[in-house]
């Protein structure tokens, strides 16, 4: 079975397009739910726009599910400047230096502006060497308007004020070697991976042992995460998400990585096992990492007080909350994965009951101590 690696890049593309920050969702979860019922797939729109679609398998009584967000950086405009210029704050955590020189789009009540992110002395020819020695932090950066405005009192009666939401640019690229530049790639990539095992399980009509909900999370970034669409029929959740490829990382940009541990703690040993086992069963190149500065929609999930077995499967990313690159084949490696997985049989049968006897509980390997004589 060959999944359409176009529809994934295609599906990409187009999240890529769509304006998220956190806060700023609903046209991404507009696109998700069309997308959805261009599949045949039924889902539920939370309040505030979480989406839980359902693949419906053989069994109903030891769901599982695999999650993604759909919401990305951004900033927010905190201060309307003298110079007609918009002091502003990330949403989500990143670097202004990876915002020095942005493209912007600024949304006011009734329109939309562009706009560039720039250093307070952004010009050589005026600040000279100046230029190389200013600080790097939000207070460093403004937003230059694409507007006549030369005061507070112009940017107020262009609708801008503090709140306003502004979105990046992603700046897209994918070439013929596989490698994709973008800004966004997390978590667009994963939600494109989602969507597409989705679409190879409907056109295929295969059958599931399990019912697997599909879930779009939109606070992921400000580390709000998978809570809203967490109910206790499912008993374990596998997270899509970034690992970061780095010098000091074991992940590639080729590879799918399972994430050990990140700064919440250990994902579940059995999980990662179940996982690591697929990978070698079925070919999927994979890397195991930790990553000490890093959470995801399961840390939410588990600090909410959820009884579920969790894991993290990353695709692997260079530069990432900046201007992030991945290639394809972790994005297709990632793809069988997730695919093979909702195929499985349940990891323990126990597990549908929230609490029970010790029948059936599992082991991890250990070693008796060995006696040394002296």
């Amino acid at each position: 079975m060959k999944n359409d690696e176009s529809y994934l890049k295609n599906q990409l593309i187009s999240m890529l397009q769509i304006p998220s920050p956190s806060g700023y969702t609903d046209q991404i979860v507009h696109h998700v739910c069309q997308e959805l019922e261009s599949l045949g797939i039924p889902y539920n729109v939370t309040r505030r726009g979480a989406i839980r679609a359902t693949l419906s398998g053989k069994s109903g009584t030891l769901d599982r599910a695999v999650c993604v967000h759909l919401d990305t950086l951004g900033a927010m405009v905190s201060r309307l400047k003298s110079n007609g210029r918009l002091a502003v704050r990330p949403i989500g955590t990143w670097s202004s230096r990876f915002a020095e020189g942005a493209r912007v789009t600024i949304f006011t009540k009734q329109e939309k502006y562009r706009g560039t992110i720039l250093p307070l002395k952004a010009s050589g020819h005026v600040y000279g060497p100046g230029i190389d020695t200013q600080p790097v932090s939000w207070d460093q950066v403004e937003v230059r308007v694409e507007a006549r405005c030369s005061g507070k009192k112009d940017l107020e009666n262009c609708g801008f004020e503090p709140g306003n939401y502004i979105a990046v640019d992603p700046c897209p690229e994918m070439d013929d070697s596989g490698f994709i530049n973008s800004r966004h790639l997390d978590d667009k990539a994963g939600a494109a991976v989602l969507l597409s095992v989705a679409r190879t399980i409907m056109q295929n009509k295969i059958t599931l042992p399990l019912d697997c909900h599909l879930l779009f999370t939109i606070n992921e970034e400000i580390g709000i995460g998978a809570t809203e669409v967490l109910y206790s029929d499912i008993t374990e959740m596998i997270v899509i998400d970034s690992a970061m490829a780095a010098p000091r990382q074991n992940t590639d940009e080729y590879s799918t990585t399972l994430v050990m541990m990140d700064q919440s703690g250990p994902f579940d040993y059995h999980l990662n096992n179940k996982l690591a086992k697929i990978c070698h069963e079925n070919g999927i190149s994979f890397k195991k990492d930790l990553f000490e500065f890093y959470r995801s929609d399961a840390a939410s999930a588990i600090e909410a007080g959820s009884d579920i077995r969790t894991a993290l499967v990353g695709f692997g990313v260079d530069g990432s909350h900046g201007y992030e690159r991945t290639h394809l084949s972790t994005l297709k490696n990632t793809e069988h994965l997730i695919l093979k997985y909702i195929q499985s049989d349940p990891t323990f049968k126990r597990d549908k009951n929230n609490m029970g006897s010790i029948n059936g509980f599992p082991h991890q390997p250990t070693r008796d101590p060995i006696n040394i004589e002296t």
